[in-house]
Order: C-alpha cells, then sequence, then structure tokens
C-alpha cells in the first residue's frame, strides 16, 4: 500500500482503512512529502494519481473508490458495500458524494491530526459542506439503525473517517446523534492506530500548521 502523510493525507487514510477492513497483511510504502507532487496534493494544489495505491497480486489499483471496489470483489465476506441492493446503492452515492465533493470543507478544514484549533470559525461555504455531510450521517444512522452509517462498518464509513478527525481537529459543534457516530469512528481500533502513528510524524508541512 503506497501512502503519503498519516498526519495530513485523508485519501491515504481511506485507502488503508478499507485494507484493514478487508483483512489484507500488507505492508506499507510511504512516499515523502518532499516529493513536489506529493506536496501539492496534501496542500491541497493538486490532485496526485501516486497515492493512495494498492499492488496486490501483480495489480495496481490507484484512486480511493477504485481500491474500494476491488477489495469488495475480492473480500465479500468484509462487507465493504452492504449486502441489499438498495443499500449498496446508497452507500456507492455517498461515497461517490464525498469522493468528489465537499471541496470547501476541504480547503477550510485540511486534514491535521496532531492539530486542535478550538472555537475555530468556519465561513459559510464550509458550513453548508458540514451540514450536508451531517444530513448523509443522520440518515443513514437513522435508516439503517446504526451504530455505523449502514449498520455495520463499510466503506462509507472509511470515506467520512477523515470528516471526523477533520471536526475534532477544528471543534466542529455535533448534535449528539453524529457527535456519538463520529466517537465511534475516532474510537475504532486502527483509527487509534493510524492517529498514534500520524503524531509521531515530523512537522512537514508549515503552511498548514502555522496558519491558522
Amino acid at each position: 500500500m503506497t501512502l503519503s502523510s498519516k498526519n495530513y493525507s485523508s485519501w491515504s487514510l481511506r485507502g488503508w482503512l478499507m485494507c484493514r477492513m478487508a483483512g489484507l497483511d500488507f505492508a506499507e510504502d510511504r512516499l515523502s512529502a518532499d516529493d513536489p507532487s506529493i506536496r501539492a496534493e496534501l496542500l491541497l494544489q493538486s490532485s496526485s494519481f501516486l497515492v493512495p495505491s494498492l499492488t496486490h497480486e501483480g495489480r495496481r489499483i490507484w484512486d480511493t473508490l477504485a481500491i474500494g471496489e476491488y477489495l469488495h470483489e475480492i473480500a465479500p465476506e468484509a462487507g465493504l458495500l452492504p449486502k441489499d441492493q438498495a443499500a449498496r446503492a446508497h452507500c456507492r452515492s455517498i461515497c461517490g458524494e464525498m469522493h468528489s465533493g465537499f471541496a470547501n470543507l476541504r480547503s477550510a478544514l485540511p486534514m491535521n491530526i496532531k492539530a486542535h484549533h478550538p472555537g475555530f470559525k468556519v465561513w459559510t461555504g464550509a458550513q453548508a459542506d458540514i451540514e450536508r455531510i451531517l444530513a448523509i450521517w443522520r440518515e443513514c444512522l437513522k435508516t439503517y439503525g446504526g451504530p455505523y452509517l449502514f449498520g455495520a462498518m463499510s466503506m462509507a464509513d472509511a470515506m467520512y473517517a477523515p470528516v471526523c478527525s477533520r471536526f475534532t481537529t477544528y471543534d466542529v459543534k455535533l448534535d449528539p446523534a453524529t457527535k456519538v457516530y463520529c466517537a465511534l469512528i475516532l474510537s475504532h481500533p486502527a483509527i487509534r492506530e493510524w492517529s498514534a502513528a500520524a503524531k509521531e510524524e515530523p512537522d512537514e508541512l508549515e503552511e498548514l500548521d502555522v496558519e491558522f
């Protein structure tokens, strides 16, 4: 599994977490933020096709959604996608929405696990993204009964896991149901492992560590 920073890279977290959910025994190959293309990706200045990527049995799969779909094919018992067809379509829809949307949230609240900004002022564009994400969570939790978005943990939870980290970093106010969900994701053993590793990383992106 090729990754970049565990502190700053939300896409790396998504791909890594899905591999863990699928039960893969995999090695990590981390690319340095000194690489210009990786640095640009982490600073949200451009997109990179380098990370995350999965090399499995001679195949290279990149793009987080493609990784998730591939893992579902090779490990369907892991439940990355729901068994019910309607729920599966719903899951794919909200995963796609995260994959292609919420640009204001990404730019205003960049991933930074080590940071904490109490009382952070969220501007209007990002607030609209936050409200949409919380509406998605409420709908899924109500429809499928929790505790995860589709009952059991799925690809949707992996796609939205970095948002839980962002909400903690930037002190986003949550209602009781979404607060419980966020805490559940952040307490997952794999997320705790990732976060612990992130906190051991050097501060490589001064732009994200000082501008707030």
